[in-house]
């Protein structure tokens, strides 16, 4: 009787243990989603940071890759550098243009069509890409012909490849339009796929979703409870990201102008001189990623130029006018006529203060410099010139004498006899040696 319980109580044992056993098994890997939010323009650093995230999910064999996007637009080769990597991502890449009141225009709207899946919040649209000049010039009629001509090219060909409405997508290029959400999801065929309220809702809209690849492959999405993994820029990707806009840019420039022009009047400040050697190198970056007017450029310098003559030159203001004109119009062309980038640009609201504030602070330490060299020296040998003392001892062509300066007493000698006592001027000094004069 004891041996049957025993024997009951080790399979009660076994029993529990292999239920624990069962209930500790760790569940199945859960499906991965890699997210990158982009919301900005489109230059080498954002196309940088999207096909980083791309290899991320790569790598770790992600389901999918969820692009949220926001943006004006940007540059068309970092466009073409993004869609290329989309369309060689081992993992569907679905384009989320959210939340609600978002956009996704020129660049972005390229980027959206050429997603394997395309996805707006309601109250978002899309289009709007026009080619224009990257360097800010206005293109005569046959090279904008051209450029919209090879531009609604490569949208068709993307519209085409992903089965999504061809029209459509030549008249955002052609014709500048832009798409509502509904507008975009009711075309027949669609340019979009679907419409999701958050992420939340587009990876429960994904899930059995089958995707039809850019080689011609499908596959069926598996995003059930799906594992979010957020892929942020890097600490130098969102520095280098926010030098890269054009109210950036410009302040940069206007300060590292203002600090270089202070270290040439006060030579040794070594403090002016630093800051605006550095925010013009800045400004330098982000003006090499960001398309400017060269033109517009040109004109500040000028307009810095004349500032700097009026202080040299007597001109009765007409030179300082000049110079502040030809900044404000710099200006204005620099930002405001800076097509690759539209939708963003500086307003006038912070040019005009700029501007004026720089030419009142160059004209005002400029004559504050000029007034300082041309007073005399107050220390050193050449302080000494000009001051008065006293002859200590008679002081003769050819019997040097004393004289008081100061409080110290000099040793000095004179081109004519003075007495003991006679007041006396220095007008030169040979080592410790002082040439005096009579008052």
């Amino acid at each position: 009787m004891g041996c049957r319980r025993v024997l009951l109580l080790a399979a009660a044992l076994l029993s529990a243990s292999g239920a624990l056993g069962r209930a500790q098994t760790p569940p199945a890997d859960r499906p991965r989603a890699v997210v990158a939010e982009l919301d900005g323009i489109i230059h080498p650093i954002s196309a940088e940071y999207l096909t980083e995230t791309i290899n991320q999910a790569d790598t770790s064999d992600a389901e999918v890759v969820v692009f949220i996007l926001r943006t004006p637009g940007g540059l068309l080769d970092s466009t073409r550098t993004i869609v290329s990597r989309m369309i060689t991502s081992r993992a569907p890449v679905v384009v989320f243009v959210g939340p609600s009141g978002a956009r996704a225009a020129s660049a972005g709207f390229v980027i959206t069509i050429a997603a394997d899946i395309a996805v707006m919040a309601p109250g978002t649209h899309i289009g709007a890409a026009h080619p224009v000049s990257g360097s800010g010039q206005p293109m005569d009629d046959t090279t904008a012909k051209k450029a919209a001509s090879d531009t609604a090219a490569y949208a068709r060909s993307l519209a085409q490849a992903r089965g999504r409405n061809v029209a459509l997508s030549a008249d955002a290029v052609l014709e500048s339009r832009a798409f509502t959400d509904t507008e975009a999801l009711e075309a027949t065929p669609p340019l979009i796929d679907f419409s999701a309220q958050n992420l939340d809702d587009l990876l429960r809209q994904l899930d059995g979703r089958t995707v039809r690849r850019f080689d011609g492959r499908t596959v069926t999405l598996d995003t059930t409870d799906a594992e979010v993994a957020r892929v942020d820029m890097t600490r130098r990707q969102r520095f280098l990201s926010a030098i890269a806009h054009p109210q950036v840019a410009y302040l940069l420039m206007t300060l590292g102008a203002l600090g270089l022009t202070i270290e040439l009047w006060n030579p040794g400040a070594i403090v002016p001189g630093v800051v605006g050697g550095l925010s013009l190198l800045l400004a330098f970056f982000a003006l090499q990623i960001l398309p400017v007017n060269t033109t517009g450029l040109l004109l500040i310098l000028f307009g810095l130029g004349l500032l700097i003559l009026e202080l040299k030159i007597p001109s009765f203001g007409v030179l300082g006018i000049g110079g502040t004109v030809s900044l404000l119009v710099g200006s204005i062309m620099l930002t405001r006529e800076v097509p690759g980038i539209p939708g963003v640009t500086v307003s006038l609201t912070l040019i005009v203060p700029v501007v004026l504030g720089l030419a009142a602070i160059v004209l005002f330490l400029g004559r504050l410099a000029l007034k300082a060299q041309a007073r005399p020296p107050t220390t050193g040998a050449e302080g000494m010139i000009g001051e008065e003392g006293r002859a200590r001892t008679p002081v003769a062509p050819d019997a040097p004498g004393q004289v008081d300066v100061h409080g110290e007493i000099w040793r000095a000698y004179s081109r004519e006899p003075l007495p003991a006592g006679a007041r006396v001027r220095i007008v030169a000094v040979n080592g410790l040696t002082l040439v005096v004069e009579p008052v």
